[in-house]
């Protein structure tokens, strides 16, 4: 398995091999070619910043995942969101420290942003916030539903900001989880998307069901006929008490490499999944090994699946966070966070994770969830 350092090098080579093959993928449109050799350009000069913290001794993770709001317009079955986040007596960090969480990162080296929520496109003005950053890429994971016309003409202009539309599959995967009519959002955020020559994804939460599905080559064609250019795969975690049957079997784990292998071989786009990617970079990369997860109201926990804080960006820099005792603990633990069954290491650690909380920081007002 390779050490904590030799992990993140290889995550980071990763990151601009990924880069490289959007950049083949979009070659023959010069005007948004030319925007993608300035984000590489961007994310080698984020890489030295990094290396100049690591130097002082401070690991800077490339990648955050922050749940921009909890607030969202759909009421998805099994939504982690929804059963491990929100809370209704805590407030959402505000539009001047989301700035200054942003300059902090930008200033850091943090290269990747994944916006998540809720729906983060209900947080007022968020396009036109991330657009004084054009040194991050900017993931926005979004329902589709808010990508209306005006949105799509700021998204033409933001070629540092990638929308990813969550997508189960077919009408009837998509709308049983979702909500009925959420499929022909997708559909016709996919059309304004594509019309507008804005670069965009899908992402998608792997399970049992549709599994077969989501990795059939003729369905994925169809996607990118569509102009769908990234495919995020997440495998199911059964953060909804009696979901366990949703997991991908062994088999379909096993299978998983296979099919990726032959994708990623065959057809023009980006394939990411997690936590199989993981995998072949050496493990878990939480905890900011390579990356972090910031909650709406500003705790920063190892990843979405393990939500525990000793931390608060209402109260301290990005920075000083980095030296969150749970943080540290949890990377140098010494303890194998294996995920070669296809499920997330943290959550199946939940118990040793919330034990180190509650002994680390006795005097913590952000309380762990159980695990049961």
């Amino acid at each position: 398995m390779r050490t904590r350092n030799g992990t993140s090098t290889a995550f980071e080579a990763t990151i601009f091999d990924t880069l490289r093959i959007g950049l083949r993928m979009i070659r023959r449109h010069p005007r948004i070619a030319a925007r993608a050799l300035r984000l590489l350009d961007q994310q080698r000069r984020a890489k030295k910043r990094r290396a100049h913290h690591e130097a002082a001794g401070v690991h800077v993770p490339p990648f955050l995942i922050y749940s921009i709001t909890d607030r969202c317009n759909l009421d998805c079955e099994g939504c982690y969101d929804k059963l491990l986040h929100r809370s209704a007596d805590r407030q959402e960090l505000g539009d001047d420290r989301v700035r200054q969480l942003l300059e902090e990162a930008r200033d850091l080296g943090v290269s990747i942003m994944l916006l998540a929520g809720g729906e983060p496109l209900l947080r007022k003005d968020l396009l036109s916030l991330i657009a004084g950053f054009p040194e991050i890429l900017f993931l926005v994971f979004t329902n589709g539903s808010l990508l209306d016309d005006t949105a799509i003409a700021q998204l033409r202009r933001l070629r540092h900001v990638v929308p990813v539309l969550s997508i189960e599959g077919d009408e009837t995967l998509t709308d049983n989880r979702r909500g009925s009519g959420t499929y022909r959002h997708v559909m016709n955020a996919m059309t304004r998307l594509q019309n507008g020559n804005v670069f965009f994804g899908t992402s998608t939460t792997l399970t049992h069901h549709n599994f077969d599905l989501h990795l059939d080559e003729s369905y994925l064609r169809q996607l990118i006929h569509r102009g769908c250019g990234l495919f995020y795969s997440i495998n199911y975690v059964p953060v909804q008490p009696g979901t366990e049957h949703l997991q991908l079997t062994s088999d379909q784990v096993h299978d998983l490499e296979r099919r990726l292998a032959t994708l990623r071989r065959t057809l023009p786009a980006i394939f990411i999944a997690f936590p199989h990617d993981e995998v072949a970079l050496g493990g878990c990369l939480a905890a900011g090994r390579g990356f972090l997860h910031i909650n709406a109201y500003g705790d920063v926990e190892p990843c979405p699946f393990s939500p525990y804080s000793d931390v608060n960006l209402a109260k301290m820099s990005l920075l000083e966070s980095l030296g969150s005792p749970l943080l540290q603990g949890i990377l140098n633990s010494g303890v194998t966070l294996d995920e070669t069954d296809g499920q997330c290491a943290l959550w199946k650690r939940r118990a040793w994770v919330a034990e180190m909380l509650a002994q680390g920081s006795p005097d913590m007002d952000i309380l762990p969830h159980s695990d049961e």
